[in-house]
């Protein structure tokens, strides 16, 4: 990559004369196997980003996909209570290269249905302690989760983000071989901003986007089911046009989800509004 002050480190997106474009992409352990990574993004947090991520999982897995993911929120990982794996430790192994050296490598932990699943907190002594790293260690970390993982002949892996366009995300979109995107929102005013960031980091990237999933979309009277939108009308279609881009799912508030999600049993669930996110990730497979 040549020395410009105007270069974004995208080489693969690069049409400038002089660079020397590389493959920053990181190889997979040599006995894994991923054929299409999903990278799920938000420009802030607190918009249901993990739940969405396990929701999405759990519905390709049960369609007949083999499914992982990396839950790439180093700092605040929540992918391991909503499958009930509190407490599971990831299993070390060690083998023998060509060159006759040891290699140590890391096994997924498995949830009860078969998601493959690595997590920081799997390598924790504890799931409550601080992960107080700075940004290098955090994407080195990340790095490691594609690279010394072994990923068991995994169709479809989905990237569990941390929320914004840092270090992490970056790091993600550069050593990771993404075949597309998916956008969590919120219908909250400042969600057209919080949209244009990940976007626009995705075409920076030059990485194609599957569409968006509105998440706290509404509530549903249990008594008349009249739906409730209580953060206000939204303008999500209107964003998505003038993006060009879909609108997958419109998940709504539902306690059930929330209880799901807190006793660790979100496979159980069967929950028809990632139906079209599920097909747009799946259909990555089938046109080929």
């Amino acid at each position: 990559m040549a020395e410009d002050s105007g270069c974004g480190g995208n080489c693969s997106g690069c049409s400038k004369d002089g660079c020397e474009k590389r493959d920053l992409h990181e190889k997979l352990h040599r006995l894994s196997s991923v054929k299409k990574v999903i990278a799920v993004v938000s420009g802030k947090g607190g918009v249901g980003k993990s739940m969405v991520t396990s929701l999405l999982a759990s519905k390709i897995h049960k369609d007949g996909y083999n499914t992982a993911i990396l839950d790439a929120d180093i700092t605040g990982p929540s992918i391991p209570t909503a499958y009930g794996l509190e407490g599971e430790k990831a299993e070390a192994g060690t083998l023998t290269n060509e060159e006759g050296k040891q290699e140590d490598f890391l096994k997924a932990v498995k949830s009860k249905n078969g998601v493959q699943i690595m997590s920081m907190n799997f390598l924790l002594p504890n799931a409550t302690d601080p992960v107080i790293w700075r940004g290098p260690v955090i994407s080195g970390a990340v790095r490691q989760f594609w690279t010394d993982v072994v990923w068991e002949n995994v169709d479809f892996m989905l990237v569990d983000c941390p929320p914004g366009t840092g270090d992490v995300p970056l790091t993600v979109f550069q050593s990771i071989p993404i075949d597309g995107i998916i956008v969590v929102a919120s219908p909250q005013q400042l969600v057209r901003v919080i949209v244009e960031k990940a976007v626009n980091m995705a075409n920076m990237m030059n990485v194609p986007i599957l569409g968006l999933v509105e998440n706290m979309s509404y509530v549903k009277c249990p008594d008349c089911g009249k739906e409730m939108r209580i953060f206000g009308e939204n303008n999500i279609d209107g964003i998505a046009k003038d993006f060009g881009i879909k609108v997958l799912s419109r998940i709504p508030i539902e306690q059930n989800m929330s209880v799901a999600v807190d006793n660790g049993e979100i496979e159980t669930l069967d929950v028809p509004y990632v139906n079209e996110a599920a097909e747009a990730v799946e259909s990555l497979i089938k046109k080929v």
